[in-house]
């Protein structure tokens, strides 16, 4: 598993482009046959990608957390961001994921474990995990029996319509919360006017993009803001203190996924235009 360390935004002031990418931009979390996971000191959020292509992956790692099994003190929610059908078995109780279902697993279960319906044409899991004080129940949500919020305008080339999987209002959680944008075509932007939430975090995951597509997430405080270019299958570690917003060369699809202090969606600062710099 790999570390990243929190940064305060006095020194982020300083970093060139590749300490950005170095210190916030997560490249390579979905090889075949791997489950790869990066620990944030955010918040302790972990994010992490399993694309299964033989024999059943598990989701582990005693050395880091100092625990006897990866939920002993954490939750985990899963998102499926590939065509191919997966399967997530908790403690022996499968569940298939299709494209864009998600499953949460709460506290204490001992084993998860990810595998391909088709090793041919396999899943790809996103996987974030915050940890946790209680146990709420395993469950699973398919995208078509999510809520739909649609927000934003062609005017504004932000149409969107936003999915919430695990928040108050949806799955029970005790402090990860997490959904799903998709952009209509012909729109680009997300989450412009930008906010803050300094209680809480965040991680974006870009998908759903073409091998020449990028999208340019913005971050920094609003009065010192800073880009990264992203690619397909990318994710950002979005510290409190920082903007999370987005432009892409076409439309695209991102999964949000939060954790911290405060469990309501609605707590957020929001930024003037006028005071973007």
């Amino acid at each position: 598993m790999e570390i990243r360390y929190a940064t305060n935004p006095t020194d982020f002031k300083q970093y060139d482009t590749d300490r950005i990418q170095k210190e916030f931009l997560v490249e390579n979390l979905f090889s075949e046959g791997e489950i790869n996971l990066v620990y944030s000191h955010y918040d302790r959020l972990i994010t992490g990608g399993a694309v299964p292509t033989g024999e059943a992956l598990k989701l582990e790692e005693k050395e880091l957390l100092k625990t006897d099994y990866f939920l002993e003190r954490r939750e985990v929610g899963v998102i499926n961001i590939a065509e191919g059908e997966g399967k997530v078995t908790v403690d022996g109780e499968e569940h298939v994921l299709n494209k864009r279902d998600c499953l949460y697993v709460g506290l204490g279960n001992k084993e998860v474990t990810f595998e391909s319906v088709d090793n041919s044409n396999p899943a790809r899991f996103y996987i974030v995990s915050a940890t946790a004080h209680k146990h709420y129940p395993t469950k699973k949500l398919p995208i078509e029996e999510a809520t739909p919020n649609h927000m934003g305008a062609d005017s504004g080339s932000n149409k969107r319509t936003i999915y919430q999987y695990i928040h108050g209002g949806g799955i029970q959680s005790c402090q990860l919360m997490m959904g799903m944008t998709l952009l209509a075509p012909n729109n680009m932007w997300n989450t412009m006017p930008p906010h803050v939430h300094d209680r809480r975090m965040e991680a974006y995951l870009y998908f759903d993009m073409d091998q020449d597509s990028r999208v340019i997430h913005f971050m920094g405080q609003p009065n010192e803001t800073r880009h990264i270019i992203m690619k397909n299958e990318q994710v950002v570690l979005s510290p409190p203190w920082s903007i999370h917003s987005g432009v892409g060369t076409n439309n695209y699809t991102f999964i949000w996924a939060m954790a911290g202090e405060n469990y309501t969606f609605t707590d957020m600062e929001h930024v003037k235009m006028d005071d973007l710099r």
